[in-house]
């Protein structure tokens, strides 16, 4: 792995130089849009709403529309906004992993410590691990400043970005079911049905085969085959009531 970020962790008054590896890869197919007559790839241009002709790369602003004109930025004006450039991932507190909703995880990347045998690497690794905590931190990553948690995997401290809560919209516009009165019949079996569901998190017994079938038909084409279109199935129930339906998913998780 390439590392695309070299700084260090702190945390008090120790510091771990480290580099970052991004700690995810894309499984979706790379596919080109192409003209249907003749399959030459279609190249985007940069066109004038008005003169409908293309505007050189260098002729290129950018604008906030307020009221109804734009005020343009230039690059000092970048600068300015820009944080404080730095190569610490300064951890300002210890928080409970429990406490960050999983609507705040973006995206993660693993260090590794610049030196061989780095005792603070282990030592922050091992506190981690014992205490269930994790670092919250911020970051400065291609000249954008990142809110993240630090934390371990395995034995690999791991740095995930996560968002800021003006970034999450707000629930108070959606229709959702209030005060739904359940009877306590109800309730016990939907939790028994939980309960007969669950199951120790295992993320390795699930794949997205998407693109692999998609790899399959691709390749069946090159040779002259036709795919079969896989015909969905649906699950119908004529039953209304919720104890029945519950009661009914209970016998059909037994039978399997």
């Amino acid at each position: 792995m390439r590392s695309i970020w070299k700084g260090s962790i702190g945390f008090g008054l120790v510091s771990i130089p480290i580099k970052l590896f991004s700690a995810v890869q894309s499984s979706s197919l790379d596919l080109d849009m192409l003209d249907s007559r003749d399959h030459a790839r279609i190249r985007y241009q940069r066109v004038n709403e008005h003169t409908h002709k293309e505007v050189p790369f260098d002729k290129i602003v950018k604008g906030y529309k307020l009221d109804d004109d734009y005020v343009i930025l230039e690059e000092k004006d970048y600068e300015l906004a820009a944080p404080e450039k730095s190569k610490v991932i300064e951890i300002e507190s210890f928080v409970d992993m429990d406490d960050v909703d999983p609507m705040y995880y973006e995206t993660s990347y693993y260090t590794e410590p610049d030196t061989k045998n780095n005792k603070a690497y282990a030592l922050l690794t091992q506190a981690l691990i014992k205490s269930k905590k994790a670092g919250l931190a911020r970051f400065v990553l291609r000249s954008t400043q990142n809110l993240c948690i630090v934390h371990p995997v395995g034995n690999v401290l791991t740095v995930t970005r996560i968002r800021y809560a003006q970034q999450i919209r707000s629930t108070d516009d959606l229709n959702v079911p209030g005060n739904v009165e359940l009877n306590k019949k109800e309730l016990d079996m939907g939790m028994a049905l939980i309960n007969q569901y669950a199951a120790k998190f295992d993320i390795s017994k699930f794949k997205d085969d998407y693109n692999d079938e998609l790899l399959k038909i691709i390749h069946d084409k090159a040779k002259g085959k036709h795919p079969t279109i896989k015909k969905l199935k649906p699950h119908k129930t004529d039953n209304t009531d919720l104890y029945d339906q519950l009661m009914a998913s209970l016998n059909v998780k037994k039978g399997a």
